[in-house]
This record gives C-alpha cells, sequence and structure tokens, in this order.
C-alpha cells in the first residue's frame, strides 16, 4: 500500500537572506531549506517550472520524497510548508522537514469511498455526504498510505461513518482522539418531503 518514493532534484543555495531569495526566483529557482533530523539547516533551490507542475498534480503536503542535491547523500523529506504570492498563487518559498523510515509523522491521507453499487442507501436515491475528504494521521515515515478506504456495502439512509469505522493501515492512528464523523448517507429530498406528507 505505500507508495514508491518521488525524487525531486535540488541544488545547494549560495548565500542566504532575502536577496539570495530573490535572485534565486529570477533565475527560475524557487529557494527553500530543509531543517530537522539533528542536522543544520541547508537552503536549497528547487526547478520552478517542475516544482509547480508537481505542486498542481496534489497531494503535495502528504508525500514523502526522496531529495537528491549533487554531491550529497539523498534524503527522505516530507514538505512542511509552501509559501506563495497572494495575489499570482504561485510558489515563493518551501519548507522541507528530514526524516528517516522510523519517524513518526502527522499527515493528511485521502479518503476513498468504494462499493457503492453495493449500498441499500445510495440505491434508493440517497446522497454520500463526505464531511472529511482527507483524515490527518500519524503514520511512520517509511511507510505512508496512498489512502484509506471506506466499505460502503450495506449502508443504509442515515447512516454515519465515523473514523473508528474505517480499518486503518497498520502504524497509522487518527491525531484527533475522538470518534469523529467521515461521512454520512442522507436522505434524498423527495423522500424527506414524502414522509413529511405522510405525517
Amino acid at each position: 500500500m505505500a507508495k514508491e518514493i518521488e525524487t525531486l532534484v535540488a541544488e545547494v543555495r549560495t548565500g542566504t537572506g532575502k536577496g539570495a531569495a530573490r535572485a534565486a526566483r529570477r533565475e527560475g529557482k524557487v529557494p527553500g531549506i530543509v531543517y530537522g533530523d539533528g542536522k543544520e539547516p541547508l537552503a536549497i533551490n528547487l526547478d520552478y517550472n517542475k516544482l509547480l507542475t508537481r505542486l498542481r498534480k496534489g497531494r503535495f503536503l502528504s508525500t514523502l520524497f526522496n531529495l537528491h542535491i549533487d554531491g550529497q547523500d539523498d534524503v527522505r523529506v516530507i514538505c512542511r510548508g509552501v509559501q506563495k504570492d497572494v495575489v499570482k498563487d504561485l510558489p515563493t518559498h518551501i519548507d522541507f522537514m528530514r526524516t528517516h523510515r522510523a519517524s513518526r509523522i502527522n499527515l493528511f491521507i485521502h479518503v476513498n469511498f468504494d462499493n457503492a453499487e453495493a449500498s441499500p442507501g445510495l440505491k434508493r436515491g440517497g446522497t454520500l455526504t463526505i464531511v472529511r475528504p482527507e483524515v490527518e494521521l500519524e503514520v511512520l515515515a517509511g511507510d505512508i498510505p496512498d489512502h484509506i478506504t471506506v466499505d460502503l456495502t450495506g449502508r443504509n439512509i442515515g447512516d454515519v461513518i465515523h473514523i473508528q469505522d474505517i480499518p486503518l493501515p497498520e502504524g497509522c492512528k487518527p491525531t484527533i482522539d475522538r470518534n469523529f464523523v467521515v461521512a454520512n448517507i442522507a436522505a434524498p429530498s423527495g423522500l424527506v418531503s414524502a414522509d413529511h406528507a405522510e405525517e
């Protein structure tokens, strides 16, 4: 279930501060920083166009990357923040945190809903209302699930699906202690009107 790790290519940024960051942007680079795992922070630059393409693919903040920098050992990183231009909504700076396989990190994981055709409630015209399309889980950096799955088999109108109803991959646990709602199956508006008419 764990994803194949994508590689991001970066280069060491010489000089720090706003001047160096502005110079990097003029050259079509996005400045960034890599920190954590007990090592010194490292200033880097990433190719603007490649980064933008990858950001638009989605799930950037929940993906573990292999960061490749010439002349250095590759390192596993997770993005901890993307600063964007407030007007253009384009990346201006990026923060990465170093991890290792045993690191436990909090990530938003996508929720898939399967077997809609086996749900009596949906067959009757009920609507699947998704409260949380992503759920924040504490996961192992070396084994990040691509998604978690809700099985809709047998679900009826009025059924509420809580986090504790969803089987989570080994080593994963919700970051919130309470049994929160992920989705429910609501009655179609026509059925609600008919029920009121009968009353």
